[in-house]
Parts: structure tokens; C-alpha cells; sequence
């Protein structure tokens, strides 16, 4: 029921339309709403300070104030206006932002729809959700919008009267019946399957343990890092979270002098190093991003892709190349 998330109108219902229509009209707004779920969850993971690199180690507590952080992330991101009675207000119409683990947890209070059981404690209207998901494990998420109402939260059936009756949690706060999974719009088309990859979780775990293995270095842990990742881009907070020490440029440009004598080149931002990057056929940093290679000298009969510095061709290594002291890359176009 909650596996594909795929729309089955392609246009959104008509009260959902406006705030999907704001949520496209936004400046690249899937970039920065994917890079906002990425960093609430590092926010929390906190690595520079305690080295911890996946969901699993988060407390019971910091696991359920993700959804806050998350909430915060998004109303920064887009400058969301505070709504009187929900999270925001978009175009005039509140809406709260809900953010679950797990797919279809998440958790509606009373007071986001009507239901006249609740007394004063009902909504006002039947309110629209923003509802969010990650997955660092599998680098996916999404996001969708809902018009919650009564008939959409979940009901059961009373074992002993066989009479239907809604199903609350301690905090009376409800969630989505499976049925109603087909009246959620998913924004950009329903699961997404490029959350910024988290690089230390996805590591194999012989690499993480070589990474972390010296606890008093952090320099020392960075220059494995680049060792052990290699032509892939490594960003700031990766850096942050394997030295456990302030200033990621600084830990990167340190790693340089001890990576050369291996070969190794870790290329930045800067234009020349995109310049270098980009000849070898390696992707671009940008500004926070390293990426680390090892090359070799090369002549002109050598088909391989290759860069000049220093007055010589190099080419990324292959596995069975000498290794070779890497030149100096440079500091200007």
C-alpha cells in the first residue's frame, strides 16, 4: 500500500492545488527540500561533535524530535509564514508538516480536522498536511500533500460490540488509514530516490573501520578517508563528522601533503580544481565538496583522460599502476 507513492490523478485535488502549485513555483524546490530532510537528520546525528553517522544512533528522544527539526528546516528553507492555528500558512490556506519514519505513521492530532465527537476539540476544517519521509538506509524520500478527515484516519472494529471505532494513541493523535494512501498528491511524482547519500553509511564496514581505527588523530581519519573514497565527492559534514574537530577546509588541505607521496590528489571547489577534475572525467566539487584520486605520469600514446600539471600529462591510476608522487595542483586558472 505505502511501496510505490505514486499519484493516481496526475493533477492534485482542487483544495490542494494552490499550495502544490506555490511548491513548484519555488525556486529549484526539490533541490532544497531534499538538501533540508538531509540536514535535519544531521543536525540531530551531530557528527563533528560525537561521531555518529546513522539514524541508529540517535536516541529515542532525538528520533522524536526529527520531525520538529525537519518542520524548522522547511520554514527556513522557503521563509514559511506561521499559520494562526497550524504550522503555516501558503496562499491563505494552514497546513501543518508532519514527518514520519516509517511510511503512513504519521500522526494527526484533533484539531487538524472536524469531527464533531471532539467536541471543542475538533478542527475548524478538514486542514491539508505537508507529509515527509526519509530513508538514509536506501537514500530515498518524499513528500505529499493530504486533506485530512475523519473517514481517512484510522478506524477499527470493537471486538466486543462489532461496532467501528476510531483507533488513537496516547496522545489521541491518529494516523492514515492504509486506504487513504491513494488520496495523498505526491510532490515530484511520489518516491524519490536521491536523498543526499549519507557516504559513512554506505560504506563497506572493513573501509568505516580503517577510517575511524586511529582515535587520536583526526587529521590522521581524514586522510583515510580520502584513501578509502575515492573518485566520489566527500562533503563537508563527512569531513566534519571523521575528524570530530572544527574547520573541514582545513583538514582537507592538511590532507594533501600526506596523501601526495601515494599519489593521491584531493581536489576542492576552487576553478582550477574543477578544471582538473573535470579533464580527468571526475564530477566537479562544489564550494564544501572534495573529491580524492590517486594518478599517474602518462605519455601521449596513453588513451586515458588526462590533465597537465606541473608540465606533464597524468591520468587517473589503474590498480595495477606504481605509485608515482603527485604533483601539486594549482592554486589559479
Amino acid at each position: 500500500m505505502w511501496k510505490s507513492l505514486s499519484n493516481i490523478e496526475p493533477e492534485p485535488p482542487r483544495e490542494l492545488a494552490p499550495l502544490v502549485d506555490w511548491f513548484y513555483s519555488e525556486d529549484e524546490s526539490r533541490e532544497r527540500f531534499r538538501w533540508a530532510l538531509r540536514d535535519g537528520l544531521d543536525e540531530l546525528l551531530d557528527g563533528q561533535r560525537t561521531g555518529r553517522w546513522a539514524y541508529q544512533h540517535l536516541s529515542p528522544t532525538e528520533k522524536a524530535h526529527l520531525g520538529t527539526v525537519v518542520e524548522i528546516n522547511l520554514t527556513k528553507e522557503f521563509d514559511l509564514e506561521s499559520g494562526e492555528l497550524l504550522d503555516w500558512q501558503i496562499r491563505g490556506i494552514e497546513l501543518d508538516c508532519k514527518y514520519s519514519q516509517t511510511l503512513g505513521n504519521w500522526e494527526i492530532p484533533l484539531e487538524m480536522y472536524r469531527c464533531d465527537d471532539h467536541g471543542d476539540r475538533q478542527g475548524r476544517s478538514d486542514f491539508p498536511a505537508l507529509l515527509t519521509w526519509l530513508s538514509d538506509d536506501s537514500s530515498e524520500w518524499a513528500a505529499g500533500l493530504i486533506t485530512v478527515t475523519d473517514k481517512r484516519l484510522r478506524w477499527m472494529t470493537d471486538k466486543t460490540t462489532g461496532a467501528w471505532r476510531r483507533v488513537y494513541n496516547a496522545d489521541r493523535k491518529r494516523r492514515l488509514s492504509d486506504a487513504a494512501a491513494k488520496d495523498i498528491f505526491w510532490l515530484w511524482g511520489g518516491r524519490q530516490s536521491d536523498l543526499p547519500r549519507n557516504l559513512l553509511l554506505h560504506m563497506s564496514p572493513e573501509a568505516r573501520a580503517r577510517v575511524f581505527a586511529n582515535a587520536r588523530s583526526g587529521q590522521a581519519r581524514v586522510n583515510q578517508l580520502f584513501r578509502e573514497v575515492q573518485q566520489q565527492l566527500i562533503g563537508r559534514q563527512t569531513v566534519l563528522t571523521v575528524a570530530q574537530q572544527d574547520d573541514a577546509p582545513k583538514r582537507a588541505r592538511d590532507a594533501r601533503p600526506h596523501l601526495r607521496p601515494d599519489g593521491m590528489l584531493v581536489i576542492g571547489h576552487e576553478l582550477a580544481h574543477q578544471r582538473v577534475a573535470r579533464e580527468l572525467g571526475l564530477p566537479a566539487p562544489a564550494k564544501g565538496e572534495w573529491i580524492s584520486v590517486r594518478v599517474v605520469p602518462v605519455n601521449e600514446a596513453d588513451t586515458r583522460k588526462f590533465t597537465v600539471l606541473d608540465g606533464k600529462r597524468w591520468a587517473k591510476a589503474r590498480n595495477d599502476d606504481p605509485p608515482t608522487p603527485a604533483p601539486l595542483l594549482p592554486r589559479t586558472l
